[in-house]
């Protein structure tokens, strides 16, 4: 689907899978940025596995996000399309019998753009994630016009995962600014974990952005980030990017 959608200063933060921490390092950025006294817009297009609310659906994802931007942005703006069932979206639009609809999303979005200076774009899953029939997470970013971060695992098995997504998104000819590997714990690192990042910095000839470290302290129930999460991401200029 082609989309009219003006370039506007911002990321999109994409992951190998689920459970990366895409999540975390958003809310991370957008409280960056917004400390340097930027308005600060955060977007989750869609969200599944949100919980019921009354009448309405609501991510958790979408609710952390804002309080990291320190937004006024409502939460169905940030998240404009929720679904109950945690799938992929074109999974859920059968089950649920709710269609995704991409131009409430754009629309969504240039309204977000209009209001910010810079915008966290937070995709689902990883970059091949349908959206609909014949639209996935790719397709997004493109639409978007955004540079591309990647949040991987630092465990075993994250060279292929971030490679092949790598190579997902160049394909694509969409700008990559480079990884992010999150969950870094030098308690428990071993052989791979210690040497994965450079491996896929010079396999991938890419930027690592930035380590994570595993930081007990995260809490995102409670909106808390943890110190380590945030100074390991305070090193990249992020406004610069």
């Amino acid at each position: 689907m082609k989309n009219q959608i003006a370039k506007h200063k911002g990321l999109f933060i994409t992951a190998t899978d689920t459970g990366a921490g895409k999540t975390l390092v958003s809310g991370a950025i957008a409280k960056l940025v917004s400390q340097q006294e930027k308005r600060v817009g955060v977007f989750k297009p869609i969200a599944t596995g949100c919980r019921k609310a009354g009448q309405k659906l609501i991510s958790e994802d979408a609710e952390f996000l804002c309080q990291c931007a320190n937004t006024d942005l409502a939460l169905d703006i940030i998240n404009p399309i929720q679904f109950k069932i945690p799938a992929s979206p074109f999974a859920c639009e059968k089950a649920e019998k709710k269609k995704v609809n991409l131009k409430k999303i754009f629309n969504t979005y240039k309204q977000i753009c209009r209001k910010c200076d810079f915008v966290v774009v937070e995709g689902i899953g990883g970059v091949k994630v349908p959206l609909t029939g014949n639209y996935d997470v790719l397709d997004l970013a493109e639409t978007m016009k955004l540079p591309v971060v990647i949040v991987a695992r630092a465990k075993l098995g994250t060279i292929n995962h971030t490679l092949l997504t790598i190579e997902a998104v160049r394909q694509k000819g969409l700008l990559l600014a480079g990884i992010i590997i999150n969950g870094y714990d030098e308690k428990t690192i071993d052989y791979a974990e210690k040497t994965n990042a450079e491996l896929i910095k010079k396999l991938g000839k890419v930027k690592i952005l930035a380590v994570v470290p595993y930081d007990k302290k995260v809490n995102m129930v409670k909106n808390l980030i943890g110190q380590k999460v945030m100074n390991a991401l305070r090193k990249v200029d992020w406004l610069k990017i």
